[in-house]
């Protein structure tokens, strides 16, 4: 079982999860019918709309099935029976686990969403390339620096503080990136499906797209124009997108990430928190990203991620996108994250009651 002190960072993690009443108009609810997934006045596929990316498939292989690429009907229903039980932090394998371990996981099912669908084409994994749908092997300065990410030094790149010896922050500078609002945990870019909020609006003019994530509710603004990017010496949180069109897909390609950011966030597999984790500098990598409609209900979204200063080679992953008649719910994160005020105080507060016994 896992230890229950680790898993006290979960409540950082999804204690940024605050709904509030959301402000959608009725339109901006409508779904992607047909005449609006086709085309649009400018010659090029309409990607607007709203596009659910949750999926049970997991982003890597598991290893014991080596090489299989693609799972029998019956196996993929195994799995995702498997998954979905897994999931459920309310099912009858967790009720005998303590008390403290329901009140520090925080949430129960009710507010989380992973899914209970894998994806249509069966895919033993997201990740298409490296053929083993494994991620690459992280090179020795990549290790290295995530062993030193664990002392937390700022800059923290770390998304959340999952595996954190000693969760007592001494202030919100050494809190995960997410834990303190400053990006998501699945919004990217690249997009990665996870526990809730795997839901982005796109919005399409012919100069601009705009792929805006519930998640922290960031909006990403991607010229299609031609323009150049920024200067080098200009960075951001999201980097510096430029869009064009290559046929029917949609390229994007980014730049300029903030050397504040981590390159990938390993997925998280609590058994094994050591081997998660935040790895690699945004600022060395490079991201191109391909959307292409599939259907009237269908968007694949396509990424390669490049850093040779983090990974051994640039690896591939796929995500279908669902078109879905869902409204964007507000992630009023900075607005409603009291989280950070309660989990300092409560760290000072041990602090003087260890004190207080020692005297």
């Amino acid at each position: 079982m896992v230890q229950i002190g680790n898993l006290l960072p979960t409540a950082a993690l999804v204690a940024a999860l605050v709904f509030s009443i959301s402000s959608c108009s009725e339109s901006d609810q409508a779904s992607n019918s047909a005449d609006e997934t086709t085309s649009n006045a400018h010659a090029h596929p309409n990607l607007q709309g709203i596009w659910d990316f949750r999926t049970l498939t997991p982003l890597e292989r598991p290893l014991e099935l080596g090489d299989k690429a693609v799972f029998s009907p019956e196996e993929a229903e195994a799995f995702r029976q498997k998954a979905v039980v897994s999931n459920d932090s309310d099912s009858a394998a967790k009720k005998d686990a303590p008390a403290e371990f329901d009140v520090e996981l925080s949430y129960n099912s009710f507010w989380m969403d992973f899914g209970t669908v894998m994806n249509e084409d069966r895919r033993t994994s997201l990740i298409v390339d490296p053929a083993n749908g494994r991620l690459p092997e992280l090179t020795p300065a990549a290790k290295a620096a995530m062993k030193k990410s664990a002392l937390r030094i700022p800059p923290v790149r770390s998304i959340f503080s999952y595996g954190a010896a000693a969760y007592r922050a001494e202030g919100p500078e050494v809190l995960g990136l997410s834990e303190r609002c400053l990006v998501g945990f699945n919004a990217g870019p690249p997009l990665t499906p996870s526990g809730y909020n795997n839901n982005l609006r796109i919005i399409q003019t012919p100069d601009h797209v705009v792929i805006f994530t519930e998640m922290v509710h960031s909006a990403r603004i991607i010229p299609i124009d031609g323009r150049p990017h920024l200067p080098e010496s200009m960075s951001e949180w999201s980097g510096d997108s430029r869009g064009h069109w290559d046929g029917d897909t949609l390229v994007i390609e980014t730049t300029n990430f903030t050397d504040k950011t981590p390159t990938f966030q390993l997925p998280l597999s609590l058994d094994g928190l050591g081997d998660s984790g935040a790895v690699g500098v945004a600022s060395n990598m490079h991201l191109t990203e391909r959307l292409t409609l599939a259907g009237d209900s269908r968007l694949i979204y396509e990424y390669t991620l490049n850093d040779p200063s983090t990974f051994t080679q640039a690896f591939t992953v796929v995500i279908p996108l669902r078109a879905t008649d869902a409204q964007i719910f507000e992630y009023a994160c900075h607005e409603g994250n009291h989280a950070v005020t309660g989990m300092l105080g409560g760290a000072r507060q041990m602090e003087k009651e260890e004190a207080s016994t020692t005297l």
